[in-house]
């Protein structure tokens, strides 16, 4: 009677132990979610940044090279 009580305690142990396992489980991944979902928002807006920077360059480019062959033309 005494053995079936210590396995009793102990598969109890054993179930408590896995439960806390699981619980610390769902609350890593939770985080390792979340900060996917941060690093995903992050590269979109870099994206958007790095789409206005190309977009001014090139633009500034195009005003220098315009400029430039109107002083040619200038000069000539």
């Amino acid at each position: 009677m005494q053995e079936s009580n210590e396995i009793r305690q102990l598969l109890t142990d054993i179930r408590d132990l896995q439960r806390e396992s699981l619980s610390e489980y769902k609350k890593v991944t939770q985080r390792s979610l979340d900060l996917q979902q941060q690093a995903v928002r992050r590269q979109e807006q870099l994206g958007r940044l790095y789409k206005r920077v190309v977009v001014g360059g090139v633009s500034l480019i195009a005003i220098i090279v315009i400029l430039i062959i109107y002083l040619l033309g200038k000069l000539r």
